[in-house]
């Protein structure tokens, strides 16, 4: 599968030297090291260099030409011994996004007192995929040491696991930097599955996104992956502290989930978010909720709850009917929500040497 990144629009800087005789002048006047660090001061000028810069999609054309790929290859070998990775590095990104904006800060372990986001109740036991991001930067680092930021490796392998998935590919906005802190606090709040719409909704404004098409087309990432029975068991036994199972979920389905997930069984045991298709990016995810097949209840709420007729369901039904409508709008939205607060003042941030800790520790 092809990168996502748009070929760049301007030759390479030593090419264009080289094509007139004043250039090829200088560049016999400055020798290999002058221009190889005009060539480094362009590109940190392009990258945003001593000031806040905007994100865009060539940020490493000079800097770290192969950052896609490398980024790939690692992904590629780690899904090899573990199908779920891609729909986990997906949901990094998002709960990275949604806690002090895409700056990586869910990746720092605990230090100097501050509690890591790892160890949120949202994080704890069920966000993994954070050594396969710790190969990826080590990978980056041979080969451009310094450069590549934790924040924009979560963005690039979100792109990488929709993509390889069978999913929609886009451009990723790159050139954030790493925050110097995280907030375990804030983490506590994230959209959670047994949220209600009201619930939601509220959650995806406070987070600058819409809180309708981003949020429905969002969730769509739950077209994937796998989910712990104890985020069902409620919905089958007791739903909302009634003894009874939910009424909007499908008897058909309750029954299979039953079998899996026991009222005293293993609550870690796991299921596919989506039976339809569990491993293919697609819009499975909303026909299930059509026909009262949503595994959590974060997710059937886009569907059933009173509230959803004129905001969420349309778009749920939309959806349904339409994969190309459906791979439109996530990628417009993982764009918006990749963009959700990026540090891009050095001041701010910085490019971490491993993941899990700020450099200064």
């Amino acid at each position: 599968m092809q990168p996502s990144f748009p070929p760049s629009s301007h030759q390479p800087l030593a090419n264009n030297m080289s094509s007139s005789s004043s250039s090829s002048t200088r560049v016999s006047q400055l020798g290999i090291a002058g221009l190889a660090a005009l060539l480094a001061a362009v590109c940190l000028l392009h990258a945003g260099g001593a000031a806040a810069a905007e994100l865009c999609t060539d940020y490493y054309d000079c800097t770290c030409p192969d950052a896609y790929k490398i980024v790939q290859g690692v992904l590629v070998e780690a899904h090899q011994s573990d199908p779920r990775i891609f729909a986990s590095l997906i949901r990094l990104h998002f709960h990275d996004c949604f806690v002090q904006g895409c700056d990586g800060s869910l990746l720092l372990d605990t230090f100097d007192g501050m509690e890591s986001e790892k160890d949120a109740r949202p994080n704890n036991g069920s966000a993994r995929g954070f050594e396969v991001v710790d190969a990826a930067k080590a990978a980056l680092e041979d080969a451009c040491p310094g450069v590549v930021s934790c924040a924009d490796i979560l963005a690039i392998a979100a792109e990488i696991s929709v993509e390889l998935s069978g999913g929609p590919g886009w451009n990723v906005l790159l050139g954030r930097l790493d925050s110097f802190t995280s907030s375990k606090a804030d983490a506590e709040n994230l959209p959670g599955p047994f949220d209600g719409l009201d619930v939601l909704r509220a959650k995806f404004r406070n987070a600058t996104l819409d809180d309708t098409t981003d949020l429905v087309a969002l969730s769509g990432g739950h077209t994937f992956g796998r989910v712990q029975c104890q985020f069902v068991t409620g919905r089958l036994y007791n739903f909302s502290g009634t003894n009874q199972p939910d009424p909007t979920l499908d008897a058909t389905y309750r029954a299979f989930l039953s079998q899996r997930c026991p009222r005293n069984g293993d609550g870690t045991s796991l299921n596919d978010l989506d039976p339809t298709t569990p491993d293919n990016f697609d819009k499975n995810y909303f026909t299930n909720l059509e026909v009262n097949r949503g595994f959590l209840q974060s997710d059937q709420e886009l569907k059933s709850d009173p509230g959803a007729a004129g905001t969420t369901a349309p778009i749920v039904d939309r959806f349904a009917g339409s994969q190309e409508a459906f791979f439109s709008s996530f990628v417009t939205s993982m764009i918006k929500m990749g963009n959700i607060r990026p540090v891009t003042d050095p001041s701010q941030g910085e490019v971490r040497n491993r993941c899990a800790f700020v450099n200064s520790n």
